[in-house]
Order: C-alpha cells, then sequence, then structure tokens
C-alpha cells in the first residue's frame, strides 16, 4: 500500500484571507516504509511575508523571491500524490490551503476523504493528551532535536515516523510484500524480495572445511564421551 506523508507551511492560516503556500514537503511509504522517494519545494506566494509567519518557518520574502511559483510546480506535486492516501498532522488545515491553491488554477480539489489525520488518530489513543507533532515524537522517542523551527520535508520525516507507531510501531512493516503503484520509484521499497520467494538451492554442496585430522580427532572424542553422547540421542 503506497502512502503520503505531507506537510505545508504558509503565509498565515486563513485561505480565504488569501494567505498562500510556501513550502511543500512529502516523503512516500509503501507498506509503511520509507521508499527515500521525496517531494519537496519552496514556493514564492506571491504576496508579502507576515512577521508572526515569519517566526514560525523562517522562510521571508528575500529568500523566496525567486522560488518558483505554485502553478509551476502544481503538475509535478500532483503526480507524486498520485491517488495515495494522504498522511497529515492536522489534516483539515493542510487540505484547505492546497485546494485554495488549486482553485485558483481551475484545478479540482483534492477530497478530504483521503486525507488521514494523524492529530485525531493521537487523540483517539491518547484521549486528553498533547497531541502536537513534538508531543508525539517525544512519547514515541523520535528525535526531533534538528526542528528549530518548522520545516515541511522535516516535519514529514518526523510525521512519518510517528505515524508507523501510531499505527503499531515500525514492525508493521516487516513484511515484504507488495511494492509501489507509481513508477520511478527510488529506495530500496522496490528491490525488496517477496516473503514468498522460492530460496534457490546450490547447484553442489560446498566442500568440507575440516580436515581429516580434525574430523578424526572429533570423532575419537565422541567415542570417548560413549553411547550417552548428545551426538547419540535419537529425536
Amino acid at each position: 500500500m503506497r502512502e503520503i506523508v505531507l506537510d505545508t507551511e504558509t503565509t498565515g492560516l486563513d485561505a480565504d484571507k488569501g494567505h498562500r503556500i510556501v513550502e511543500i514537503g512529502a516523503v512516500e511509504l509503501v507498506n509503511h516504509l520509507r521508499t527515500g522517494d521525496d517531494f519537496h519545494f519552496y514556493i514564492n506566494p506571491e504576496r508579502s511575508m507576515p512577521p508572526e509567519a515569519f517566526r514560525v518557518h523562517g522562510l521571508g520574502d528575500a529568500f523566496l523571491r525567486d522560488k518558483p511559483k505554485f502553478h509551476q510546480i502544481v503538475d509535478r506535486f500532483l503526480a507524486f500524490l498520485g491517488d495515495a492516501p494522504l498522511v497529515i498532522h492536522n489534516a483539515a488545515f493542510d487540505m484547505a490551503m492546497i485546494n485554495a491553491e488549486l482553485r485558483r488554477l481551475g484545478r479540482a480539489p483534492l477530497p478530504i476523504e483521503r486525507a488521514v489525520d494523524t492529530v485525531h488518530i493521537a487523540r483517539r489513543q491518547f484521549p486528553g493528551a498533547h497531541a502536537s507533532l513534538d508531543a508525539l515524537c517525544k512519547r514515541f522517542g523520535v528525535d526531533n532535536t534538528g526542528r528549530t523551527k518548522h520545516g515541511a520535508l522535516l516535519d514529514s520525516e518526523l510525521l512519518a515516523d510517528v505515524y508507523l507507531e501510531l499505527m503499531g510501531g515500525r514492525q508493521r512493516g516487516l513484511g515484504f510484500g507488495g511494492g509501489s503503484n507509481r513508477a520511478g520509484v527510488r529506495g530500496a521499497a522496490q528491490d525488496r524480495p517477496s516473503s514468498t520467494a522460492a530460496h534457490r538451492r546450490r547447484p553442489a554442496p560446498l566442500p568440507p572445511r575440516l580436515t581429516a585430522a580434525e574430523a578424526e580427532a572429533h570423532a575419537d572424542f565422541i567415542a570417548d564421551i560413549g553411547e550417552h553422547a548428545l551426538w547419540h540421542a535419537k529425536s
């Protein structure tokens, strides 16, 4: 099963007030394992950055000025998503921002039903506990020491680790069946052997490494132990 874990950074909290996406980060999971296939772009929002948003992610006007606009990356973004479920922390916000960008371009919005909200999952599993990404990283022992500011790709990578723990831990991904349903996946997932693959036999047995003298000494040792030696026991 293919899933996409994604996050956005924006100029503000309300798309209806003209706030725009300035960064998208997404990572691919296949059967709950990272494939190494990521999507990451900084985006020129075509507007100024409010100071309160800058304090959150540190992406300023000067940095974003020469970055591509959303319409220049939208096709690559949608191709990366494919038809996979979208794992998002506080999905309503990110989906609203993405869909506002799509509507500006006359594109169909993404159905909210595609979103898997890790905030909702965390609140069901741990009622009354903090469900922020930092709190969940601490709960599951996910190293987030590099998260001094919000960043879409880093947050997606952290969320992927948190999501796997929320879904039962990393052992869920140890079954090696299946693969990506999208061509061109990088990483180890596409090369992983199936657990049902037949084991090949060697065309000829390997030669013994014992010398004749060592084999004779071992036989003498067994003979000295007698008939009650473990080697003589019948199953």
